[in-house]
């Protein structure tokens, strides 16, 4: 008898186990149940669901409040069409209930996908509405109100009013159609190369919606900019098709990669040189069918003339030539082209002052429905680099930022690294383009240059793991990608807090720490991989582990670490400088004059931009060779501080994401050493300089580091 009673006990322990346990799936649409007193506020100020506009948008807004209430308060509010009750209302300037709210001049100057969120009190009821002048303002609107519900904001006396700095915030997936994800450490692609039932990914489409519109995401790229040609074939056009068709209800439009050699490889043509017209004449054709079954479709994401993909330098044309043959077949449906910058070529004296001088040239030359997509920094997606000088050098083309979600050279899905820092730090850059206050941020929102277009990417992290992203932590980067493509004046300290208190829990034990490891995350990162301004120190083939002393017959210079440290027993350091490379003119002054100035140049930049003696005394006055150490052996220290923090909030989340987590830290924490040891013995054998006695002794040596060979499957 007793052991039934102990096996039933612990059949019920394990039950109710599993019920708390999660996996991540939710993201931050977790929807947690409220405490007492804020559920009390919810249930007296919100009674009942008022909406009387039936669009595919606006249900599904209230659908997602349905699904929040369930959540949040246990149940689904009443759907009513009267005012009797205290209600949310949503409502687009088309209804008339924005006159019988006496809100018409509240909405009148909103743009599309602008909202307001506002308590107001007629007869003596209170309501809480949501008003946008599209259905997608009031969808953004739904997400930013069921956000401040779930932060914790008052709902009393609320008096929002939002509209996006970005006009197309979009996600570039690198998907393959096998199913493959370059730089992609989540698992397989979401969209190509499934098995299952349309109708059964359909759900798991709806969800990756959801959590786009919940940040303001608006477009999606579904495929790689190395872009397969059978991606214009009639079947993936129409799978394209049917899952524009699950993501329109969210605001979100599909955009397409596309290879430029297409009009031979499939049309059979002898050329796809842009001023051809017979290759004119195919892309209008071949536009005119996507558009007949995508009638809003986004337009196009070119990869031309770069790493190997054709373009119209192969036909002695140009950028714009190329560009502008597309824009134009797309124009008529108002469809865009966004047109990558990431071009380099062997030989040239500095990889990174390569894309300026193929593209500021033709800064007047493109159409207005052509937009150019620029990295963050001049070479690529490095753990810090200084922001491109393209931005605010082309003022008459409409310039797009693309940032990197994925964590192609920031340790993969295995380390926490916190990239909304990073982004700021390019966002927030003055470029001194007009003056002081040009921030980057301006010369992209379309702001500064007063441009019609305005754009932001984010290289995608999602893939089929049950998480997303392969890492919980790394939801936030998609979240924060989001929010700064909404927001790009939002602080990463009050992204993080609002992703931390979503995902896990609002309890103030748990999120002050978490969120301190978080903002402190990515320095750690580069510090333990490529401080003081060092970068591409990386394997050239996986760009994962350290391999600064990487030598492969044949490959090309700039594919190397070497061609980036230029480590010797003189120095280390790329000399960009008016005495090297001069890639430094490129900015404005003041910011050349900063960066070109050994004395001011900033130290984290310092070998950016400099090639300097391993004696050359820092502002601390340390010498760079101590300064270096010391900062790889920081970074292993903050990783380690990391664990610590991380192994003390044991019991504030469930079991499942704690475990998952603790372990991910445990991997961060060997490979930072890894990487520690790696650079500081390796670049000691140029230095011929001792390691400080004070700080611990390498766990490797040099020669068994060569030997460490990397596995891509244990990042998958």
């Amino acid at each position: 008898m007793k052991s039934n009673v102990f096996l039933f006990v612990t059949v019920l322990l394990l039950l109710a186990f599993d019920t708390v346990a999660e996996t991540g799936e939710k993201l931050w649409l977790r929807y947690a149940t409220l405490d007492d007193s804020r559920k009390t506020e919810f249930v007296s100020t919100i009674e009942t669901l008022v909406m009387n506009e039936s669009g595919p948008v606006m249900m599904a807004a209230a659908d997602e409040v349905q699904r929040a209430c369930e959540g949040l308060i246990g149940t689904r509010l009443p759907k009513v069409s009267d005012l009797t009750k205290n209600a949310l209302i949503l409502v687009t300037s088309k209804s008339p209930l924005i006159n019988k709210l006496n809100l018409a001049d509240d909405v009148k100057d909103l743009g599309r996908e602008s909202y307001i969120i506002k308590t107001i009190q007629v007869k003596g009821r209170h309501y809480m509405v949501v008003a946008g002048s599209s259905e997608a303002g009031v969808l953004y609107g739904t997400f930013e109100l069921l956000r401040m519900i779930q932060t914790g904001a008052s709902l009393k006396d609320v008096n929002v009013v939002e509209a996006p700095k970005y006009q197309l915030r979009v996600l570039n997936h690198w998907d393959n159609l096998d199913g493959t994800v370059e730089r992609g450490y989540a698992g397989y692609s979401i969209w190509w190369n499934r098995t299952e039932p349309f109708d059964q990914l359909k759900r798991k489409y709806i969800d990756y919606a959801r959590a786009n519109a919940s940040v303001g995401i608006n477009g999606a790229v579904l495929n790689n900019v190395n872009a397969n040609p059978q991606v214009l074939t009639d079947g993936y056009i129409r799978q394209f098709a049917r899952i524009a068709d699950v993501l329109r209800p969210y605001n979100i439009k599909v955009y397409m990669s596309i290879n430029f050699s297409s009009p031979v490889i499939l049309g059979g043509l002898q050329t796809s040189d842009p001023l051809n017209e017979k290759v004119i004449e195919w892309w209008k054709m071949k536009v005119a069918e996507i558009y007949k079954i995508i009638p809003d479709f986004g337009g196009f994401l070119v990869k031309a003339n770069s790493e190997g993909q054709p373009g119209p330098q192969d036909f002695g044309r140009t950028h714009a030539d190329g560009a502008n043959m597309l824009a134009r077949v797309l124009k008529p449906y108002e469809g865009v082209v966004m047109w990558r910058a990431f071009v380099y070529a062997a030989g040239h004296d500095d990889r990174a002052g390569q894309a300026y001088s193929e593209f500021v040239p033709l800064d007047s030359a493109f159409d207005d429905n052509v937009i150019i997509q620029v990295k963050n920094g001049p070479i690529d997606f490095q753990p810090r680099e200084p922001f491109s000088p393209m931005f605010g050098a082309m003022q008459n083309a409409s310039v797009m930022l693309e940032f990197q979600i994925t964590q192609e050279y920031l340790g993969f899905s295995t380390h926490l690294a916190y990239l909304s820092t990073m982004w700021k730090e390019t966002l927030d850059a003055d470029t001194y383009a007009k003056g002081t206050g040009s921030t980057v941020a301006k010369a992209t929102d379309g702001t500064l240059f007063n441009h019609t277009l305005s754009a932001i990417a984010g290289v995608s992290n999602i893939g089929r793991d049950v998480n997303w992203t392969g890492h919980h932590f790394a939801q936030a980067n998609w979240y924060a990608f989001g929010r700064l493509s909404w927001n790009h004046q939002l602080s990463s300290d009050q992204i993080a807090r609002e992703w931390v208190i979503q995902t896990f829990t609002e309890d103030p034990d748990f999120v002050d720490p978490v969120v301190e490891v978080m903002m402190r995350s990515r320095e750690a990162v580069v510090n333990y991989m490529t401080p003081l301004g060092l970068h591409h120190l990386m394997g050239w083939n996986h760009h994962h582990g350290p391999e600064p002393w990487c030598t492969v017959e044949g490959a090309r210079p700039d594919w190397l670490p070497s061609y980036y440290h230029r480590a010797s027993e003189d120095g280390i350091g790329f000399d960009r400088s008016s005495t090297g490379s001069n890639s430094v003119n490129q900015y404005f002054s003041p910011v050349k004059d900063l960066y070109n100035n050994v004395s001011t140049c900033p130290e984290n930049l310092l070998l950016w931009f400099h090639h300097l003696p391993w004696d050359y005394r820092m502002h601390n006055g340390q010498t760079l060779w101590n300064e270096l150490v010391y900062k790889y052996y920081d970074g292993v220290g903050e990783v380690r501080y990391f664990q610590k923090e991380w192994d003390r909030l044991e019991g504030y989340v469930d079991h499942q994401r704690f475990s998952d987590v603790q372990y991910k830290l445990k991997l961060q924490t060997r490979e930072a050493i890894w990487w520690r040891d790696a650079c500081v013995l390796y670049f000691q054998t140029f230095s011929k300089r001792p390691i400080p006695a004070e700080l611990e002794r390498p766990i490797y040596d040099l020669e068994e580091l060569k030997e460490i060979k990397f596995e891509m499957t244990n990042h998958n």
